[in-house]
């Protein structure tokens, strides 16, 4: 009979954990960003607009685990940008005219 481990599946990557934040609470604020994942946005608006993807971070605030949602194009691009091995990272988020980027 076969084991499990004997399958060599990897472990899907965990839930981020912690209470979702509005990135108007976080602007201008040092945060630490853990990690990263990109999903298809589920938000109607955003998908009209053509904003088909939406960013999910696991950041820190204040010493609290949160997550953030955006489908800010800047923030996008630029995390796609960071290698594996730079995560964790602190940054802040600013409004630069009408999108957001890290700085």
């Amino acid at each position: 009979m076969n084991k499990f481990g004997q399958f060599g599946i990897k472990r899907v990557a965990k839930g981020f954990e912690g209470d979702k934040i509005k990135m108007s609470k976080i602007l201008d604020r040092e945060i630490i960003v853990h990690a990263f994942r990109i999903e298809e946005s589920k938000v109607k608006e955003f998908k009209e607009k053509g904003s088909v993807k939406c960013l999910h971070l696991q950041i820190e605030v204040n010493h609290e685990l949160r997550i953030a949602f955006t489908s800010s194009i800047g923030l996008l691009d630029a995390i796609e940008q960071i290698p594996e091995d730079g995560f964790p990272f602190t940054t802040t988020i600013v409004r630069d005219n009408d999108r957001f980027i890290f700085t």
